[in-house]
């Protein structure tokens, strides 16, 4: 923010030096020198501040466009062209706030990922608790996690029964039953039930701590994005230089050498650049996306490998029923009737599923209903005795049932006779096929990846169904920045996810996404969030970014290109220093009209 006022101090006093000036001139009739002082005190004041900025990006190494901007101020000054010299003030400056505006939405991953986790544990003590600072936590100590707080270390459940979120940490798509001896982990959010857990290792190692430590070291190694108006500017600069100082030693008048300079100021890198990303990130918010790092437009249309994480990404995060297996007797209508009547008195994570898959079947009555922690659902429906538990359940019963497979299921006993099966997936996004061929067909997408914290049998299934044929499972965050940061050293790569766990490789890609708003962490860490959950959305964004830099580079290659016709003219003596300031400016103003149409219509939703 610093820079952003430094620079709006710089364009203001220009703008205030120029038209006070122009008002003594025209205004009061002063044709002496006094019309000149505004002027002066505007480029001292205005200028000085843009000459230290280009100065330390010379040492640094950094030969872009500013340097010649910075050359024609202190040229101006010392020929007593302060018109010229004050209007190139104001475009310098005027075009870093401009870019500052485009680039200020980014904030600290790190800051979200402290604000999220609780600073206070709630200790046993005796018959109550006490509140002490999280970093006091001991292994073996007994903690209280009430309902809807993030569980601050890692433990295993002494006592209670719930249930608690996962997802953003592990990848794991559901919520998850807890009870006595079940781990927890820090950051995971509780349920509606309180619940007691034995701490198993300090804060300062748990596995939010562990994440925090990969998203800072990601954040410190993030490779500096090269601009487009860096990259033109640094064939651009050096030519024009070199043009003003032979047209100086040629005729031998030092004013043509800041004529030609000033006409060579690019200002529509400066200035057109900004104005379309501007345009970009509007055009991306009546979409309903949140650009955060402006950089990544300029680069989101290069991007050739495209990852996507699992849960939350290219399914829809919530388990729904994929199975029912009946035992002889019984019918999928009989059995789904009985469940979901069941069900809607249960708050086990899969209680919700079992109810949307018995919606229009008929219900039945319920007379009794337990839940037993470890026993799943008992109850009394219609006479029959109903139990909706585990396998271990039927097979302490010797009743067959189908073998078991990898993922979530649940057997359903009737009258001590086995009823059905039910198996649960996580549904996959509608237009995820589409999307995956679409990558391929018109994004030339060679690689698409699946790169997921959950398990096997799980993140091939989804791949199957998408036409993914790349899959990582049980990768931990660490694992996945690894990977993403040895693909994005080789070629631009695109990364989507939705999770705290995916922030660490959000920040190591070329250019991470985040999709839906329901992960903070994942939002801050991101270069754009979509805030609707839609795989379209994504696409649609790579037409905006590759929309804006078509434009941005008419602006400004075409901006050149006129500003190469004046520097001719002015190294030949045709125009002035403040007619070529002139030029410049009408340049500037078609460079600019040129980038407003990115803000303008642009792409709709894309059709598979």
């Amino acid at each position: 923010m610093g820079y952003f006022t430094r620079d709006l101090f710089s364009a203001a006093i220009a703008l205030f030096g120029i038209a006070v000036s122009l008002g003594m001139r025209h205004g009061f009739n002063f044709t002496d020198d006094r019309s000149n002082w505004p002027l002066l005190a505007a480029l001292v004041l205005g200028g000085a501040p843009q000459l230290i900025t280009v100065v330390r990006r010379l040492l640094a190494g950094r030969l872009d466009a500013d340097i010649l901007a910075a050359v024609s101020v202190a040229t101006s000054l010392i020929l007593k062209e302060y018109l010229a010299g004050t209007i190139i003030v104001l475009m310098l400056a005027g075009g870093t706030v401009l870019e500052q505006y485009a680039t200020g939405k980014a904030s600290s991953v790190l800051d979200a990922l402290a604000k999220r986790i609780p600073r206070i544990a709630h200790r046993v003590k005796g018959d109550g608790t006490e509140d002490i600072q999280v970093e006091a936590v001991r292994p073996g100590d007994n903690l209280v996690v009430f309902p809807h707080e993030a569980c601050p270390v890692d433990g295993v459940v002494i006592a209670g029964r719930g249930s608690m979120n996962e997802a953003y940490l592990t990848g794991e798509p559901y919520l998850l039953s807890k009870s006595a001896g079940s781990t927890v982990l820090s950051g995971a959010t509780n349920g509606d039930s309180a619940l007691t857990i034995r701490a198993s290792r300090p804060a300062v190692d748990s596995r939010y701590a562990q994440i925090m430590r990969v998203v800072q070291e990601t954040e410190e190694n993030q490779p500096a994005m090269r601009r487009l108006a860096e990259r033109l500017g640094a064939w651009y600069t050096p030519l024009a230089l070199s043009l003003a100082v032979l047209a100086w030693i040629a005729s031998g008048d030092s004013t043509r050498f800041l004529a030609v300079l000033v006409v060579a100021t690019p200002c529509p890198l400066l200035i057109g650049i900004p104005v379309a990303v501007i345009g970009a990130i509007s055009l991306a918010a009546k979409n309903g996306i949140l650009i955060r790092k402006a950089a990544s437009l300029e680069t989101i249309d290069q991007c050739r490998v495209f990852v996507f994480d699992k849960t939350g990404t290219l399914t829809y995060g919530a388990p729904s029923v994929s199975d029912v297996l009946c035992g002889a007797g019984f019918t999928r209508e009989r059995v789904l009737g009985v469940v979901a009547s069941l069900e809607r008195y249960s708050r086990h994570p899969l209680a919700a599923a079992l109810v949307r898959a018995g919606e229009g079947l008929r219900p039945v009555d319920v007379s009794e209903v337990h839940e037993l922690p470890g026993q799943g659902l008992v109850a009394v429906a219609e006479g029959l005795s109903v139990e909706v538990t585990g396998r271990k359940r039927a097979e302490s019963m010797a009743l067959e049932i189908p073998p078991e497979e990898a993922g979530l299921e649940c057997v359903v006993l009737i009258d001590g006779k086995f009823a059905a099966l039910i198996r649960f997936r996580d549904k996959p996004r509608h237009d995820a096929p589409d999307f995956v061929r679409h990558l391929g067909t018109r994004h030339g997408g060679a690689r698409v990846v699946l790169l997921s914290g959950d398990r096997e049998s799980e993140v091939r299934y989804l791949a199957e169904l998408a036409g993914i044929g790349e899959v990582h499972f049980r990768q931990s965050p660490e694992e996945k920045v690894t990977f993403v940061q040895q693909i994005a050293a080789q070629t631009p790569v695109l990364f989507v996810g939705d999770g705290i766990n995916d922030a660490p490789a959000l920040l190591a890609a070329t250019v991470g996404i985040a999709l839906g708003d329901r992960g903070e962490i994942a939002v801050q860490a991101a270069d754009a969030a979509i805030l609707e959950p839609s795989l379209r959305r994504v696409d649609q964004l790579i037409h905006i970014g590759r929309r804006m830099r078509t434009i941005a580079l008419q602006s400004a290659a075409g901006g050149m290109a006129l500003s190469a016709i004046c520097m001719a003219l002015a190294a030949a003596g045709y125009l002035t220093p403040a007619a070529g300031a002139l030029a410049q400016e009408a340049i500037d103003v078609a460079a600019v009209l040129n980038a407003l149409r990115v803000g303008i219509g642009g792409p709709e939703m894309t059709d598979y």
